[in-house]
């Protein structure tokens, strides 16, 4: 009898955060073209440019290359450079927007039945959008001009999911910490900086492991992981890293875990600070 009463309240509950959940992440990626004349056009031509930016930079001008396969070619480098770009920027946009995520709305934390961990959840919905927008650009490329595309493809979601939760983790932890303490705002960009040099998005790992010392603390970086697995994968057709997909998950399920245990202690003190 009690399951009976209960069950309606649990999917009602449920029913009215998925829809704001909807309203601020449509709301969100809305005020991200606001104002250009392009509007949302520009969520198609900001990763086309930024591929073509890379690709005539990196693959062309200064003929990187990964040193992985025995043939590769500069539309490789650039390719895989590309894919690499578009996951580091799902973190840096999280690391740079996570302080704002709540303090940046005090009129809805002081509203005592608002489900504030909507908050974060409906920016990185917006960030994962875009980059979405991205990933398919990036297989188009690997498609035309690139290896083409294989089977392999299919671990794409497997792969993408843990960096998916570490995110949203990572965005309720930034953000909660962000309404205690302002200098986390201050930091994150640096920490930005950071991530993009040791996540392996220009070079091989084969590079850091040359440096015993700086390997055994880059290794533990998921973000890095993730890149190798995605570029190895799906755009050169390697075997999948099992054992590395599954540290990934491992870091991604802790860092959610973590995350939500933070916000969801901490939201309480939310509107006192504010």
């Amino acid at each position: 009898m009690h399951a009976r009463t209960s069950s309606p309240t649990l999917w009602a509950n449920f029913a009215i955060k998925r829809d704001l959940w909807w309203q601020f992440t449509v709301r969100a990626v809305e005020m991200r073209h606001r104002g250009s004349y392009l509007g949302f056009l520009w969520a198609v031509l900001n990763p086309v440019l930024m591929a073509a930016l890379y690709v005539s930079v990196f693959g062309l001008i200064f003929k990187g290359r990964f040193h992985v396969l025995p043939d590769e070619t500069g539309m490789d480098y650039a390719l895989g450079v590309f894919l690499g770009l578009i996951l580091f920027h799902l973190v840096a946009e999280t690391l740079a927007a996570g302080p704002t995520f709540i303090v940046g709305q005090p009129n809805l934390v002081k509203k005592v039945l608002f489900p504030l961990e909507m908050l974060p959840l409906a920016q990185l919905s917006a960030f994962w959008f875009h980059a979405t927008i991205s990933l398919g650009l990036c297989l188009a490329g690997q498609l035309i001009l690139g290896r083409g595309l294989t089977d392999n493809v299919l671990w794409l979601p497997l792969i993408l999911a843990p960096l998916l939760l570490l995110t949203v983790g990572l965005g309720w932890l930034i953000a909660a910490a962000g309404v205690f303490f302002r200098d986390v705002g201050q930091v994150m960009p640096v920490l930005a900086q950071v991530m993009l040099w040791t996540s392996a998005v220009f070079y091989s790992p084969a590079a850091i492991k040359a440096l015993p010392m700086a390997w055994s603390f880059l290794k533990w970086n998921p973000l890095l992981h993730t890149v190798v697995l995605a570029r190895e994968t799906v755009l050169w057709d390697q075997p999948v890293d099992l054992h590395r997909l599954a540290y990934t998950w491992l870091a991604g399920i802790a860092m959610f875990v973590a995350g939500a245990w933070f916000f969801r202690t901490t939201k309480r003190s939310f509107a006192e600070v504010l």
